[in-house]
């Protein structure tokens, strides 16, 4: 017995949560009992390397090199992607890839290398192997941009699952980007950084690493290309970085490093090299295309966990219209369940949900509903028995139901990696859509057990199917999110086959925008907080997530009138923006922090409202291109190392720069644009870039920038669709994309495109078509001349 956790038992039974305190003190020793008879003892190992080469076996798209201790197959698809796995790992079965593999290039060739090396030649890559096992993969022209030194496993001599270790090396002036939802990014600095998805069980700042959604992928943008290179295994792991530094010690450079340890799974990755728009755009087409939200997923969404009743929903929501601010949905937490069972109702407190659900529909506002994956285990629960008699729920290895706790109590989990099961808690959803519900947010799905001591989560010994391959929860804990969200998706679509479903989750993994988007989580008030929130969208949206933002105001305590206000105003250009807050904070409605905030949250409101076509256009083109809506300054410009190491402004598509206040008593900020012409979207000033501007920042808004010949989509004072278009400069040209979209259906609409020019004192604007130029064919509204 550990006698501190003795003590944070007792500490816990002590607490002011008594009612749960028993329960986690024995989850935690109940988990402990669990995996001290479930998990192989790990004892003796022995390490092993490759070896040198034996021989080759060319294949379609490179092929497989032997080594005296293990083999590697690399294959570069037709997309340019290169995979490449050791010890026989194939890109399949894995979780994150959508459908089939992309087909091998064919004209990729192995060949041989110097030194008794060998490597496959392809049109965007070269991957040059070493005799002994390092992998290095470089441009069509031979710069180095990433050289994998030979793995090394530690492998238990009475057989079990191997540890493995990857050190890599990159350019010295490359930066780490990615990793997923990182508190402390977007750019990831020196550091240790854990791929085990955790809940800290408090708000978290920039300081807190795991959090909810770690994802084994990096983008390193350097001067000569950027990559991105994705690890595909679901185990826990550490990845340790460090930059590098140019002209290091006596003149030379010092490489950047990269060491990944993992505690099992293959060793298997895939690298994709090119812009950064290409790069995303082949990981979408590897991960699958994410998914289209609704229109009215992309207005403003009011949260909290605290709306006690149908009554507060409707102070709440009266409250918006009587000030005339737009408002598009109202989210319900655990406290409209029935004792916060998942999939029921309090009937005393919300008696007539689907009547207040109608309502507010008919005044264009959708109720959002909460999903946990634990379910109460209590007889007379209908969803537990109905899962109990599918078998849907995980066991352990002696073939008993894991138990854990959750906000319901005693509670047990859904194995989402079962298909059959997927199919069973998609059903559920069934009732949610009967009480009136329009979007779900899945909730607590890392998945969180709470525990008194130890890890929050299921044992690690407990059982999973994996999609029929068994396994433990050391494999699927990192997947739980990912395969819920697919189960949730997947049972909307078939249950409401008309309109898009709207699924985020707090967890997930590689692939999960197929599926959604995802949250912050509990990201703390303060002003850290803010700008962790900032860090977390970019980081996501790197990783193939273009859809997420964060609890604006911060989820606990109660924000200044400040904050709140610039939280609220870099939450009006995040593609998800939504006040959230939990049982005990302040409140987070506009009206309750002055009369000046609140001027100040409606013009926010109102814009986000006029950019609402803008919006969808990067919803349709993230689809379509895996670009996120939301891009660091150097997207389009990876050279350019000062915007690479700028943090506090970001891209909304191509068109616009948004520099958010990120500090208190900020009256006028530094702004790094990138290159090209730039206006002031309020006073029309002009600025050129490259380099660094001195703007205003008044408490009224902050700094948005337009690029110069930009169209941009935005609703009119009608109601219709409305170009907006900034001045090219006088020689230059302008353009821009625009996708019309319906509002909820799956319709494919057209991509319009549309291009700027000067001519004299006036902007010409056509719509490009296979006839050539034409007219706009829509109102227009030229900015930008003075």
């Amino acid at each position: 017995m550990d006698g501190r956790d003795l003590v944070r038992s007792v500490k816990m039974v002590g607490s002011g949560r008594a009612a749960q305190g028993w329960r986690t003190v024995r989850s935690a020793w109940r988990r402990r009992r669990v995996d001290a008879v479930g998990l192989p003892p790990r004892g003796a190992e022995r390490a092993r390397v490759p070896g040198s080469v034996q021989g080759v076996e060319p294949g379609p798209g490179g092929g497989l090199i032997r080594f005296a201790r293990s083999e590697l197959r690399i294959t570069v698809a037709v997309n340019g992607a290169v995979f490449w796995g050791w010890d026989g790992a194939d890109p399949e079965p894995s979780y994150a890839l959508a459908g089939r593999c992309p087909e091998p290039d064919p004209r990729a060739v192995l060949e041989p290398d110097k030194d008794g090396g060998w490597r496959v030649v392809a049109e965007r890559v070269t991957v040059v192997v070493s005799r002994h096992g390092a992998v290095e993969v470089c441009t069509p022209g031979g710069v180095s941009l990433r050289r994998d030194l030979p793995p090394r496993w530690w492998e238990p001599v009475d057989g079990g699952t191997a540890r493995w270790m990857q050190r890599s090396e990159v350019a010295a002036d490359a930066r780490f980007f990615g990793l997923g939802g990182r508190a402390s990014g977007p750019r990831l600095r020196d550091g240790r950084y854990r791929l085990w998805h955790t809940d800290p069980g408090r708000a978290f700042g920039p300081g807190d690493d795991p959090l909810y959604l770690t994802v084994p992928v990096q983008l390193v943008v350097a001067d000569a290309a950027t990559h991105l290179v994705f690890h595909d295994t679901s185990w826990d792991g550490t990845v340790t970085l460090r930059e590098g530094e140019e002209g290091a010690g006596s003149g030379h450079d010092r490489a950047g490093r990269c060491e990944l340890r993992m505690e099992g799974g293959p060793l298997r990755c895939w690298v994709i090299v090119g812009t950064p728009a290409r790069v995303l755009h082949a990981w979408a087409s590897l991960t699958g295309a994410p998914a289209l939200p609704p229109a009215w997923a992309l207005g403003h969404h009011h949260a909290r966990w605290g709306f006690g009743s149908e009554q507060e929903v409707r102070r709440i929501v009266s409250g918006y219209q009587e000030r005339g601010l737009p408002l598009d949905a109202v989210h319900l937490d655990i406290d409209h369940y029935d004792a916060r069972q998942v999939f029921t109702v309090d009937q005393e407190r919300f008696p007539k949900l689907p009547v207040l659900a109608e309502e507010l529909r008919r005044d264009g506002i959708r109720l959002v509903s909460i999903v946990d994956p634990a379910v109460r285990a209590a007889p007379g629960n209908a969803v537990y028995e109905s899962g109990a008699a599918v078998d849907a729920f995980v066991r352990d290895a002696s073939g008993r139901t894991v138990r854990g706790v959750a906000w319901a109590g005693e509670s047990v989990f859904p194995d989402f990696t079962n298909a059959r099961v997927r199919k069973w808690w998609g059903g559920l959803y069934e009732e949610r859509l009967g009480q009136g519900f329009a979007g779900f947010w899945h909730d607590m799905n890392e998945p969180t057990s709470f525990n008194a001591f130890g890890e929050p989560t299921l044992p690690r010994s407990a059982r999973h199917c994996l999609e029929g391959r068994g396994g433990d929860h050391r494999e699927a804990h990192n997947v739980y999110g990912l395969c819920m969200a697919q189960a949730g998706y997947e049972g909307l679509r078939e249950l409401n086959p008309g309109e898009r479903p709207f699924v985020f989750s707090r967890s997930g993994w590689a692939g999960l925008q197929r599926y959604g988007g995802t949250w912050s989580g509990d990201v703390a008030t303060g002003w850290p907080g803010l700008r962790a929130s900032l860090s977390l969208v970019l980081g996501l949206g790197l990783c193939g997530v273009p859809y997420s933002g964060p609890d604006v105001g911060g989820f606990d305590g109660s924000p200044s009138p400040e904050l709140y206000l610039r939280w609220f105003q870099l939450g009006a250009y995040l593609p998800l923006f939504r006040t959230h807050a939990s049982l005990r904070a302040g409140r987070r409605e506009p009206w309750e922090f002055g009369a000046q905030v609140l001027e100040h949250a409606r013009v926010a409101l109102l814009e986000r409202r006029r950019l609402l076509p803008y919006f969808m256009t990067l919803a349709h083109l993230a689809r379509r291109t895996g670009a996120p809506y939301v891009r660091p300054l150097w997207w389009g410009q990876p050279e350019d190392r000062a915007l690479r190491d700028c943090e506090d402004a970001f891209l909304l598509g191509d068109c616009l720069l948004v520099a958010p206040v990120l500090a208190p008593g900020t009256g006028r900020r530094a702004v790094q644009l990138p290159r090209g012409r730039w206006y002031d979207t309020v006073t029309e000033q002009v600025y050129e870039g490259p380099g660094r501007v001195l703007v205003d920042a008044p408490l009224s808004r902050i700094p948005v920038f337009a690029r110069a010949g930009a169209v941009l989509p935005v609703r009119g004072a009608d109601g219709g669709l409305e170009l907006e278009v900034w001045a090219p400069a006088r020689g230059r040209t302008g353009g821009g994309l625009v996708v019309p979209d319906a509002g909820d259906g799956w319709e494919e609409p057209e991509i319009e495109r549309y291009v700027t020019r000067r001519q004299g004192r006036d902007v010409v604007v056509e719509r490009e078509g296979e006839r050539g130029g034409g007219s706009p064919g829509r109102p227009v509204r030229v900015r930008g001349l003075g």
